[in-house]
């Protein structure tokens, strides 16, 4: 089950962010609980950012922004993790099936997502779910902390009905 984050899901989205297995994959620094809450508050208020549950317990978050105009058939997909204490569990594929399901619900004919090049497991996820590669873009991620650049894989998934 998926559902948008609320005010009260502060702890586990701020909890996945900045999870030390998490944070490096992910779009925002390493900081303090006081200087995530403006961000939180507003990811709350822009509705792009779901809650993943396996039986009830909080297990993962996406994010799901809708693009406009002449791309209103496209979603963009990031800040998707899985909590690491449900890890192998197979989650991270239920969650794609529901993420795709969710896409097609909502009649986005094509999603979008980048991820680090070296992060190999989440690219052989996102292929299992049917996304596939269309191009790398080189340094795009920089990790502040460290002053490394990544590339990253960039990769969609289309809808049969255009393909």
């Amino acid at each position: 089950m998926i559902r948008k984050i609320t005010a009260q899901d502060f702890d586990f989205i701020y909890e996945l962010y900045m999870h030390p297995q998490i944070n490096p994959y992910l779009l925002y620094e390493l900081m303090s609980p006081e200087e995530f809450k403006e961000i939180f508050n507003d990811l709350v208020q822009k509705e792009i950012v779901y809650i993943f549950y396996d039986s009830d317990i909080a297990a993962g978050m996406f994010k799901l922004m809708p693009l406009t105009h002449r791309n209103s058939h496209i979603a963009y997909l990031g800040g998707l993790a899985i909590h690491p204490s449900f890890a192998g569990k197979g989650l991270g594929s239920i969650m794609m099936k529901e993420i795709v399901g969710y896409a097609k619900q909502k009649s986005f004919l094509r999603v979008e997502l980048s991820t680090a090049i070296v992060n190999e497991k989440a690219i052989r996820l996102y292929e299992k779910a049917g996304f596939t590669k269309e191009g790398i873009l080189r340094k795009y991620t920089h990790l502040k902390k460290e002053n490394i650049f990544l590339d990253e894989v960039l990769m969609a998934w289309i809808d049969k009905s255009i393909q």
